[in-house]
């Protein structure tokens, strides 16, 4: 790489006097929030009422965290699909930097979280909190196999597993002091909860549905694994938790992983017609009322004053919602942008992303601000008050500014990258959206080898002017485009696109998706 598009040693000078004097000068928030960061999975920018006015879907809990807090309209996943997302949210890192550089892990994976990275759970135990995770944690553990299996990220895989053993490498591991969840998507085997690194039952049957909306893969199941009741299972589980710890002196921390409205789209008999669209507006309905139950759980304990509650989803709303059938009613879960999940364009990566907190939160604010799910890592060590070392959070910025409505310099994200199933990357920089592929880089038009023919290489979007990403204006401003190439370019050399030093991203050194990449090496 050239050196013109590295740092100059002023810059790391003052980056460290920059880590110093917040090592210094960091002062935490008293008394400290309980923090409760609901992840729903695969939920749309346009299934939130607040979000989508034309929409069909009234989502009545989340909206009043919005009206009670702050809502976010340009939110941004790090990648549009599961396992990365989790990755940035865990780390303050881009999950493109991890070893996983496209797609997600299977049911049976190794864990992707290495053992020396700091994650959001170990940095709030530090400070004093009690952590939990529930849910669906699709980031990979180490089961006891009963020998050395290939192909461990093969989606419909079955490897032999001893399910009597604990698990390694999984949440007790990674950060949280409890752990309640399963090991992928609910579509993905095996279909065992884990309990503090334990399996809570030895699978006894091998199930598989074949339905198109309720499609989960074969494979072994426990007999206390229900998939149509797993949502309200874990709803009931997160509840007793919050129950559990609101009456100790110490903070807690809940990561809540919903597996909702993913696949296997199984509202209950409860929702069932409830959203006069299908059975995805169904599942929708169903996770608002999970929010209000978190939500009453909370008020009910007399602590939702001092409680930092963030809800958003961790990509784009699948087309296993049946846009089609959705759309004769009326509703579109993207909201008028382009794509879905998976995709590079905007539907696959931007999200709804509420945060209530009375006792610190402007309420009812509506920011335009830029953000990114890896931006949990450096809120809440600030609000602790715990600085993060050069190695950790290296893509975090605070979002605590916007939230308290303080003086900051704007904007608060110099620029964000978003990244897409097969590993196509774009970058945004105020207004202006270069994608460095000619397609979606996902399931959307255009993603066939054939229908990339002829295209331009690359794509240039104002997103001010054209939120639907319809006019490439790549060809109209080349200077642009190269300015948003060599910001991209540094911020993969340099390992971060936060300031402070020089970090390593894992895995391979080179970047195949980024051919102008390679050719400036070679």
């Amino acid at each position: 790489m050239k050196s013109h598009l590295r740092q100059p040693i002023w810059f790391y000078t003052a980056s460290l006097l920059l880590i110093f004097t917040s090592l210094t000068n960091a002062q935490p928030i008293v008394p400290p929030p309980n923090i409760v960061y609901i992840l729903a999975d695969d939920l749309g920018y346009g299934d939130v009422t607040s979000y989508n006015a034309r929409g069909r879907l009234i989502t009545t809990h989340i909206d009043r965290l919005a009206r009670e807090g702050v809502r976010f309209t340009d939110a941004h996943t790090s990648s549009a699909v599961c396992t990365p997302t989790r990755y940035g949210i865990l780390t303050g890192r881009y999950n493109w930097r991890s070893t996983l550089k496209s797609s997600v892990l299977s049911g049976y994976s190794r864990a992707l979280i290495d053992s020396e990275r700091l994650t959001v759970g170990e940095l709030l135990q530090k400070s004093g909190y009690h952590t939990a995770f529930v849910g669906k944690w699709h980031l990979g553990w180490d089961w006891a196999f009963a020998n050395d299996p290939d192909e461990l990220d093969q989606l419909s895989s079955n490897p032999p597993v001893d399910f009597r053993q604990p698990i390694k490498s999984g949440p007790s591991e990674r950060g949280f002091t409890y752990s309640y969840g399963f090991s992928g998507s609910l579509d993905m085997p095996p279909y065992v909860y884990v309990e503090d690194n334990r399996p809570t039952a030895v699978p006894t049957d091998s199930t598989v549905s074949v339905d198109d909306k309720g499609f989960w893969r074969k494979g072994p199941t426990a007999p206390d694994f229900v998939h149509a009741n797993v949502l309200p299972h874990l709803t009931s589980h997160a509840v007793r938790y919050i129950e559990q710890w609101a009456k100790e002196a110490k903070p807690f921390f809940l990561y809540f992983a919903l597996p909702a409205p993913h696949t296997p789209i199984l509202p209950t008999t409860a929702f069932m017609g409830k959203s006069n669209t299908n059975f995805y507006g169904d599942f929708v309905l169903q996770v608002d009322d999970v929010v209000g139950q978190v939500m009453n759980t909370l008020e009910k304990q007399g602590i939702a004053d001092n409680t930092l509650v963030i809800f958003t989803s961790d990509n784009g709303c699948s087309p296993k919602a049946n846009f089609e059938e959705l759309a004769q009613v009326g509703h579109d879960p993207s909201a008028g942008y382009r794509g879905h999940k998976a995709d590079i364009y905007e539907g696959g990566h931007r999200v709804p992303f509420v945060v209530r907190w009375p006792a610190r939160a402007k309420r009812g604010l509506v920011t335009d601000e830029v953000i990114c799910t890896t931006d949990l890592m450096a809120t809440v060590a600030e609000i602790v008050g715990t600085p993060l070392p050069p190695n950790a959070g290296e893509d975090s910025y605070s979002m605590l500014p916007v939230l308290t409505k303080a003086t900051y310099a704007k904007p608060l994200r110099e620029a964000t990258v978003h990244h897409s199933i097969s590993g196509r990357f774009a970058i945004r920089q105020g207004d202006w959206k270069l994608i460095l592929w000619p397609g979606s880089g996902g399931w959307s038009y255009p993603s066939a080898p054939e229908d990339l023919r002829g295209l331009p290489p690359m794509q240039l979007y104002n997103l001010a002017d054209d939120p639907a990403e319809e006019e490439n204006l790549v060809s109209v401003y080349p200077q642009r485009v190269a300015r948003l190439q060599a910001l991209l370019a540094r911020y993969i050399e340099e390992g971060r696109s936060t300031p402070g030093p020089r970090q390593q991203n894992s895995g391979p050194s080179r970047w195949p998706q980024l051919g102008w990449m390679e050719a400036k090496r070679n």
